[in-house]
């Protein structure tokens, strides 16, 4: 007997904006960890609760007029779950 395939669970997002953001704006992005980088842009990583959380902080980029450049899935590579299964 086959299982079938568990879903990809990813373990947060990176979105990357446009511009350097101050760091006070992690709390407004539910704690998000902010890392400038030399091209101008700001990334914001860390984990996301669900689907609805992850609309709500791109609600959050649209209206403080930022420019999304990117949203990326952050993949958990710790196998260790998968062993005591």
């Amino acid at each position: 007997m086959t299982r079938a395939p568990r879903p990809r669970v990813p373990a947060g997002y990176r979105l990357r904006v446009d511009g350097h953001l101050d760091d006070h704006w992690s709390a407004w992005f539910d704690g998000l960890t902010l890392a400038h980088h030399s091209d101008g842009t700001t990334s914001l990583s860390g984990a996301v609760a669900d689907q609805a959380a992850l609309h709500g902080l791109l609600r959050g980029v649209r209206d403080l007029g930022l420019t999304l450049i990117s949203v990326e899935i952050i993949v958990s590579t710790d196998r260790s779950r998968d062993r005591r299964r």
